[in-house]
């Protein structure tokens, strides 16, 4: 292999640029399969083989996917716990002449998963920093859906607990567009039930869940389905549900529901409930509803 210092410092095909510091290298941000190492590009492959060090999220599954491209190249860990220490590492690797590539356990660096602070970082001391595309769960979820991608919103994961989960449900709910957001399979029954009371039960989704795999499953239907099947199947491996969009309405309608919920709460409901009754009943989600009885 050639010294770092006569190695190039660009992607593998491209020039390299020629605004930063001659002696600062290459920071690849490195987009890995989501589940099926049949992915793997060409590219990728390259690179992997040819950088100084792999900062990975998991490095034991990072080392399987080198021996699957036949690299050699050494693996330091980058997760949430250590990201800022070694994102001081990483830029003091890249000033001192070496390439460095980083991965996620699955996907794109820096989107739901550490790696804003490398980028960050290597920007700061004026490091070339450049991107090896990759299979993506979120455009791949989303063209499965059947809901169009023109326009979408990428949610990631729902907060675990407090009064910003609900907050963010309801915002999903009330958003017009298509919504892409992760789930564990710990979580995903109570993630879809909050969702049945803030978008309402009959709220179209698609939910995707081992993409890639063996054991890829694709369902379409109402919430409220959702949470049927996976009661009675236990949820397993990564989960990726597309929320269609809310529908389009007038506000007088939106009025007249308000007042449908207002007569319910003058004859004993709560103002939870009462929203949660009439976004069943029409297409309105539940936050717009409750936000105006409160």
């Amino acid at each position: 292999m050639q010294p770092a210092s006569q190695r190039p410092h660009g992607p593998p095909g491209s020039l390299a640029s020629s605004r930063r510091r001659p002696d600062i290298t290459t920071l690849y941000l490195c987009a890995t399969p989501i589940g099926n190492l049949g992915d793997v590009s060409e590219r990728l492959a390259e690179v992997l083989r040819t950088v100084d060090v792999v900062y990975a999220e998991d490095t034991r599954r990072t080392a399987t996917l080198l021996r699957f491209v036949d690299s050699d190249r050494p693996i330091r860990s980058y997760f949430v716990g250590n990201e800022a220490y070694r994102a001081t590492e990483l830029v003091e690797r890249l000033e001192s002449g070496e390439s460095v590539a980083l991965v996620t356990d699955a996907g794109m660096p820096a989107i739901a998963d550490p790696g804003v602070s490398a980028v960050n970082a290597a920007v700061e001391v004026g490091a070339t920093v450049t991107v090896i595309p990759g299979p993506s769960a979120v455009t791949s979820a989303l063209a499965l859906s059947g809901f169009g991608g023109d326009r979408f919103v990428f949610e990631g994961f729902l907060p675990r607990r407090g009064n910003e989960r609900r907050v963010r449900a309801g915002e999903i709910a009330a958003e017009t567009r298509p919504v892409v957001m992760f789930c564990s399979p710990r979580r995903v029954l109570d993630d879809l039930a909050l969702l049945a009371e803030e978008a309402g039960p009959d709220r179209r989704i698609c939910v995707c869940r081992e993409l890639t795999k063996q054991f890829e499953e694709v369902w379409r239907g109402p919430i409220e389905g959702a949470i049927d099947h996976w009661e009675q199947t236990p949820p397993r491996g990564e989960f990726t549900i597309v929320v269609e969009g809310a529908r389009t309405v007038d506000e007088t309608s939106l009025e007249d529901a308000i007042e449908r919920a207002r007569s319910l709460v003058e004859a004993g409901l709560s103002k939870s409930d009462a929203a949660r009754q009439i976004a069943s009943e029409t297409s309105f989600p539940k936050k717009p509803i409750y936000d105006a009885l409160i």
